[in-house]
């Protein structure tokens, strides 16, 4: 696979990598503290928890990395606000439903479970400043330069030249 041309791209595959592996470290911290706290509901509480914001805060990062695939194409930012937009009303809606269903559920925890999400979200905002402040991008990105132009070609290269012309006829 060739490497994406926008620049964007390593820094969410990045984030991406961290936080799977910060939500697998994070799972076994919130799956033992909701066991200690409340045995086998603290336990699926907390992993369920942690899953669900993992995935949640995934899913943009996952979306914008799916639309940079069209980067160059006529239609590239139509594209891409499609794609993010949709991912985030996929996320909304994923989010009333599993609340839905979850809601009353005598099996889950309720304090286990926000407390892992709220654990998750953190996690995920420090893993972005960390990711973010530590890559390098240039000022300017994803832009190209034109080539060099010939001067008589160049704009303004006949205003130079009139005004050369008649300055000579004055010195002389």
């Amino acid at each position: 696979m060739s490497p994406s041309p926008v620049s964007s791209t390593p820094i969410l595959r990045r984030t991406l990598i961290w936080s799977a592996v910060a939500t697998a470290v994070l799972a076994i911290v919130a799956g033992g503290v909701g066991f200690l706290v409340a045995q086998g509901e603290g336990l699926v509480s907390g992993l369920l928890g942690v899953l669900l914001s993992a995935l949640f805060l995934a899913i943009t990062g996952i979306s914008i990395l799916v639309a940079n695939r069209w980067y160059g194409d006529p239609i590239y930012v139509q594209l891409f606000f499609a794609i993010v937009l949709g991912g985030w009303l996929l996320k909304l809606g994923l989010f009333v439903v599993v609340m839905i269903l979850l809601g009353g559920q005598p099996w889950l925890q309720p304090m286990v479970f926000f407390l892992s999400i709220v654990a998750g979200v953190i996690m995920s905002l420090i893993i972005d400043v960390i990711v973010l402040t530590r890559m390098r991008l240039p000022n300017v990105s994803d832009t190209t330069l034109p080539t060099e132009v010939p001067e008589d070609v160049a704009p303004g290269a006949q205003n130079r030249a009139d005004e050369g012309s008649s300055e000579g006829g004055q010195r002389s």
